[in-house]
């Protein structure tokens, strides 16, 4: 009996350790993701489709949390998630953008973003790809999501609010995993009857009516870029440093007044990274040719 006592709080320790070290939960992926779906060009929805494997059903959403599940398997992209900051309420490419563990530079979320979109470059060439196509897709759709968390940006001294131990009214949670679910969880509860297909519903149209004149700037990018993850991440620090860390020390008690002042911040954030991810996607396969590509 003692064995398994052991092994029972092993497995509980260390599911407690994976739930605080992701991103969105997998609601906020899921949310991204079929924003960014439903904002396709015919080109760039037909090549996630031949990208997408047949299991998912041409759902995009339902592999935007693979990026999670896979960072035990692939250690070396834990550092891809974030884009941590010494302290300060700025991102800097030059001092930012490193493994914090190895030092290894441009390991962080900015790159990653820049990584894998160059691989989706690839689609469509009349050469097959060196790169495995429908990862490289995983990953960006789960780090555009991921780097628009502003706690995937956040000080490296609490990584990223984790060290931080709060009360959520009366549940005790870290910081970080308040951002990543909780305040989705609690508005999507408390204003939607817990539908989150309301909520998308409803976030979406404020996509096209309440910030539609917004859009076309979250779209842009300098010097036409396919992407610029770099002014993501500085937004992310900007509101956490103004928002995520703003009122919330160690221990104390968040409530009605925290909760109902961020949740347009969180909601605006899953916003921004759905229409970046579908403007990026559709930078990237602005042609119709399909080519046989690596799927898993």
């Amino acid at each position: 009996m003692g064995c398994y006592k052991i092994l029972l709080v092993t497995i509980v320790s260390f599911l407690f350790l994976v739930q605080n070290t992701k991103g969105w939960g997998d609601d906020g992926h899921v949310i991204v993701c079929k924003i960014a779906q439903a904002r396709l060009s015919d080109a760039a929805a037909k090549a996630v489709k031949k990208l997408l494997p047949e299991s998912a059903n041409n759902d995009l959403s339902s592999k935007c949390s693979w990026a999670d599940h896979v960072r035990f398997i692939y250690p070396w992209s834990s550092a891809l998630h974030f884009a941590n900051t010494p302290d300060v309420c700025s991102y800097k490419t030059t001092r930012d953008c490193k493994d914090q563990k190895t030092g290894i530079k441009e390991r962080c979320i900015v790159a990653a973003v820049t990584n894998y979109t160059n691989q989706l470059l690839d689609f469509g060439s009349n050469t097959k790809s060196k790169y495995n196509l429908t990862q490289a897709l995983y990953f960006l759709s789960h780090f555009l999501g991921d780097i628009h968390q502003p706690l995937h940006c956040g000080f490296l001294s609490d990584k990223g609010g984790n060290s931080i131990t709060v009360h959520w009214f009366t549940r005790k949670q870290n910081l970080h995993h308040i951002w990543d679910a909780s305040i989705l969880d609690t508005e999507v509860q408390r204003f939607h009857d817990s539908d989150m297909d309301e909520f998308i519903d409803a976030l979406q149209q404020n996509i096209t009516k309440v910030w539609s004149k917004e859009v076309e700037e979250w779209e842009s990018c300098i010097s036409n870029d396919i992407a610029c993850p770099s002014i993501y991440a500085s937004e992310s620090i900007e509101d956490a440093c103004e928002w995520a860390y703003k009122d919330a020390p160690e221990g104390s008690t968040l409530k009605d007044d925290y909760f109902l002042s961020r949740f347009p911040i969180v909601n605006l954030r899953l916003a921004q990274g759905g229409v970046r991810l579908a403007a990026i996607l559709n930078r990237i396969f602005d042609n119709d040719t399909i080519v046989n590509v690596d799927v898993i």
